[in-house]
């Protein structure tokens, strides 16, 4: 199957009917020219040295150069070419709590904002590790499954908000046992959960989870993301403005702290570590660090097809094209000539 890299480059077949014209009018100019000198029958029969027919052929050559040269700078492409990819490192998985809490504005611009922002930078970290994203309020589910892709994670990265769940609240519970099942090693090693909230768990039993996952070989680092004082949550028209702040079902404004206790016991748990995101500073890239210390394994033989470059094959006739222009005359050899050069 024949493709084009780069079409932006069809643009400069535009040239073709712009050398076309050139040519055109040259040669009309030419024959007026002559014409001028006395009877055009006359004066072609004394300049029969001088191919009209050649003149047009090497203009033809040279538009047809410039009609290759164009595509091969669209870089023509074709079959197909498989490579084999290996990597090291471990699976980790990001789970970002999205619940409403996140939109809390303790941290600028918002607790949710920070935490995406810090996200984004530690994917650009990563070299040769799977990432896995993981959003979650009252349920959770799979944003991205684990994936080499880091560009494709960032993609999935920048749609997570708190309308992708509809259940409200924060179980931290949830987020773990997803993480669990969706980790494909059955080894009990190579497993990172990176869990991102304020803490706030609605959930139950959440001690227990992260005492099977340690079990499992699930490292879980914590990072408390928010305020222990406790702020209000602003409340966001479908504009996007401010319109006041959340309440509860007694009509009392919603206040949202950071649980620092609870996150730290679920690192503990697993031998991982608690940390404090505030303003200013990026966490993951200390976790990072610790991650990167850990063992490795291979993790995928990624098998990905890939185009073939065609463009060199079209610059050569290019090329050839051109220097033909080049080595054909405009002149013919007359009878003339050749006795001439035959007595030489």
């Amino acid at each position: 199957m024949l493709r084009f890299a780069d079409n932006e480059y069809f643009l400069f077949l535009l040239l073709i009917p712009v050398f076309i014209g050139f040519y055109y009018f040259v040669f009309k100019w030419k024959k007026r020219a002559l014409a001028r000198f006395g009877n055009l029958d006359l004066v072609n029969k004394l300049s029969q040295s001088t191919s009209h027919g050649r003149q047009i052929g090497k203009a033809a050559l040279l538009i047809f150069a410039v009609l290759f040269m164009t595509l091969a700078l669209a870089r023509p492409q074709i079959g197909t070419r498989l490579e084999e990819v290996k990597r090291e490192g471990v699976d980790i998985f990001v789970a970002l709590d999205v619940s409403f809490s996140m939109l809390a504005e303790d941290i600028q611009p918002s607790r949710l904002a920070k935490a995406k922002h810090e996200i984004a930078t530690f994917i650009d970290l990563l070299e040769g590790d799977r990432i896995g994203l993981i959003a979650f309020a009252g349920k959770a589910f799979i944003q991205c499954p684990l994936t080499l892709d880091y560009g494709a994670a960032k993609t999935f990265l920048e749609i997570m908000d708190p309308t992708l769940i509809p259940d409200p609240g924060t179980n931290l519970s949830a987020a773990i046992a997803l993480a669990m099942k969706s980790f494909e090693s059955k080894e009990r090693k190579y497993k990172v959960l990176i869990l991102i909230t304020d803490g706030e768990d609605h959930g139950s039993k959440t001690q227990d989870i992260a005492g099977a996952a340690d079990k499992e070989g699930v490292i879980i680092f914590t990072v408390g993301i928010g305020s222990p004082k406790g702020v209000l949550i602003p409340l966001y028209d479908q504009r996007g403005a401010k319109k006041g702040f959340r309440k509860d079902q007694k009509n009392e404004p919603i206040v949202t702290k950071l649980d620092e206790l609870t996150l730290q016991k679920i690192a503990l748990a697993t031998g991982g570590k608690f940390y404090h995101s505030i303003t200013g500073e990026t966490k993951l890239e200390r976790i990072y660090q610790e991650i990167s210390k850990m063992e490795k394994k291979e993790l995928a033989s990624m098998k990905f097809s890939q185009y073939e470059d065609r463009f060199q094959y079209v610059v050569g006739f290019a090329m050839l094209l051109l220097v033909l222009e080049l080595i054909i005359s405009e002149r013919v050899k007359t009878g003339r000539e050749w006795r001439g050069r035959f007595e030489q």
